[in-house]
């Protein structure tokens, strides 16, 4: 279970952002106090355009960052005081995760797998399984530097995914893929869930939120703009489906800006 209240960012803006803001403040409000639940055994996403505050928002959930103000509690951990257990119970995956590009995959999963405190059993048991899922397998001895786009991005999913966390936290999971690619990352983010884990995504793809997630929070501009089931979101804003809740609410936030 995460649970998130009041939670805020705010950035101090350089001299030259300042420059180009409308506002001529001096701070910008990354997410300007939002509060959600995500239950066990549930893919929940964040959906909203760039710049709505999704990856803040996650950042500050997988403790990378602290909030201004707020609290995030994962499994029973707050984040405020106790980091390193809420660390412990969850995978990020981020498009900005960076691999060496002369090591190969095997190595790099098993560094990871020590880094986390598996045993060498345990880390040869997730290197096969993620490894075969994924597709690695065949490359597991290339250098990264060699290998394409879409199994990088495949390779940064089974590094995040080695120490078999309870929680994963997956910015823009299929962003840069294949559509087969995007595929097997789909189908095993759904496999998690089916294993009890708790998931949770960002995009601004709504056929990705459609496919994938349970539950889903629309955020704009820093705040959260309605909650629920595709169900209930196309009852909340008098739509038939997502891709026009999700315009209707957008006009409503960013108005002449569309």
């Amino acid at each position: 279970m995460i649970r998130i209240k009041g939670l805020k960012k705010t950035f101090k803006l350089s001299s030259k952002q300042m420059k180009s803001n409308k506002e001529k403040t001096k701070y910008k409000h990354a997410v300007n106090g939002i509060d959600f639940e995500v239950k066990d055994n549930e893919i929940f996403g964040l959906l909203g355009p760039n710049g709505a505050g999704k990856t803040t928002t996650l950042r500050c959930l997988a403790t990378l960052i602290q909030p201004s103000e707020g609290q995030i509690n994962v499994n029973g951990y707050d984040a405020a005081t106790e980091g390193e257990a809420v660390r412990k119970e969850l995978a990020f995956l981020t498009n900005e995760l960076k691999m060496d590009a002369h090591f190969s995959p095997d190595y790099t999963a098993r560094f990871f797998g020590r880094l986390h405190g598996l045993t060498e059993k345990k880390i040869e048991e997730r290197v096969r399984h993620l490894f075969d899922v994924f597709g690695i397998t065949p490359y597991q001895f290339t250098k990264i530097g060699d290998l394409s786009t879409g199994m990088k991005q495949k390779l940064a999913i089974a590094v995040s995914l080695v120490h078999d966390p309870n929680v994963i936290i997956f910015d823009e999971p299929t962003n840069g893929l294949d559509i087969i690619t995007a595929k097997t990352v789909t189908d095993y983010l759904g496999n998690l869930k089916a294993q009890g884990k708790t998931v949770v995504v960002s995009t601004h793809m709504m056929h990705v939120a459609e496919k994938l997630c349970d539950r889903v929070a629309i955020i704009m501009d820093g705040r959260i703009k309605t909650v629920g089931t595709l169900a209930e979101i196309c009852q909340i804003t008098g739509t038939d489906n997502l891709d026009d809740a999700f315009f209707k609410l957008y006009e409503e936030t960013y108005g002449d800006q569309v």
